[in-house]
């Protein structure tokens, strides 16, 4: 072993950095640049931990069920009719929705909402906050949102909420996510409703 990898006696070892819901600065750290790496295809992350898929899945059924108030954030690769899979993972994201029931909270585009933000309503990417707070939100979901819009919300959210975030990815997951899920089509969508409804079978739900 070299020099440089050696651990002296007594050293203490950095814990590794966990992607858990905040509040945790006023400015959070990129998960990326605390060592966090995005999954491989057939893997998700959970709180920085890379795990396969389907125990992903599970990890995020069970956070929407044991939820006080969640919430689906839909964004514009989900709400408009851009292309020939919009519909179906408009309708899939409905159904999950229905599975846990959830609120669904647009987020149609990204243009700033001044002078004034209807948290109510829409989130607006800029002052994610404003809706978390405002909604009570415990557990939210984001999905169609794009990868550039999704990394800052679910900074500022991670930095000033206590809100546990999950990122349904179309490309390679969001590692500033409590939970993501990458290359997310409407069957896995349908595969999470799925996963929530036989966990409602199974007895689970809020605590």
């Amino acid at each position: 072993m070299s020099p440089t990898k050696s651990k002296r006696k007594g050293e203490k070892i950095e814990p590794k950095y966990r992607v858990v819901p905040g509040p945790e600065a006023f400015l959070p750290p990129a998960a990326a640049s605390m060592g966090v790496t995005l999954p491989d295809q057939g893997q998700g992350l959970v709180e920085g931990e890379v795990i396969r898929e389907e125990e992903a899945i599970e990890a995020a059924a069970r956070k929407l069920l044991s939820a006080k108030v969640p919430t689906i954030f839909p964004g514009p690769l989900v709400l408009w009719n851009w292309s020939e899979d919009s519909p179906e993972m408009a309708r899939a994201t409905k159904y999950l929705a229905d599975a846990v029931p959830a609120r669904i909270i647009p987020m149609p585009d990204y243009r700033p909402k001044y002078p004034r933000v209807y948290p109510e309503v829409e989130i607006n990417p800029n002052h994610p906050n404003l809706t978390i707070w405002h909604n009570k939100i415990d557990v939210c979901l984001f999905v169609g949102v794009h990868c550039h819009q999704a990394n800052i919300a679910l900074k500022i959210i991670r930095g000033g909420s206590p809100c546990y975030t999950i990122a349904m990815c179309a490309f390679s997951g969001d590692d500033d996510a409590n939970i993501t899920i990458r290359d997310v089509t409407a069957q896995t969508m349908r595969r999470l409703a799925d996963a929530v409804l036989r966990l409602k079978r199974e007895g689970a739900g809020p605590s």
